[in-house]
């Protein structure tokens, strides 16, 4: 099998993007590919849904790694959305995503940008 990415709309300051089937060593640069123009932007995130991922491998996690190492500096996150069971088996075996980047549903990844959100507007209304 191999690896669907759908990049979807953007919205503010944040990116979605859809990957379906195997992320492993034959299909893992396509990812890398795919991401990297998004990448240089400064995002405040890139949102992974993984409802439609099957397998992955180290070469997928390093993937994902890469994407949040990219975006770190400029405090932008990579966060995680309805992985399947044994995506997710594989998330917790190597820790390789704080467990507070990964959501059940775009739903719940949604409510954790709007509360992100809402404290850097917060903060910036008391520095006023």
């Amino acid at each position: 099998m191999s690896l669907r990415i759908e990049i979807l709309p953007p919205g503010k300051g944040s990116q979605r993007v859809a990957v379906e089937g195997r992320l492993d060593t034959h299909t893992y640069e396509d990812l890398d590919e795919a991401l990297a123009p998004l990448l240089t932007r400064q995002l405040h995130s890139l949102v992974l849904d993984l409802s439609g991922l099957d397998y992955i491998s180290s070469a997928g996690i390093r993937s994902i790694f890469k994407a949040r190492k990219t975006l770190a500096p400029h405090g932008g996150k990579v966060l995680l959305v309805n992985p399947q069971p044994q995506i997710q088996k594989v998330l917790d075996m190597v820790k390789a995503v704080p467990l507070n980047e990964i959501f059940s549903s775009t739903a719940e990844a949604d409510a954790y940008l709007d509360r992100m959100q809402r404290r850097v507007l917060e903060a910036g209304e008391e520095e006023d």
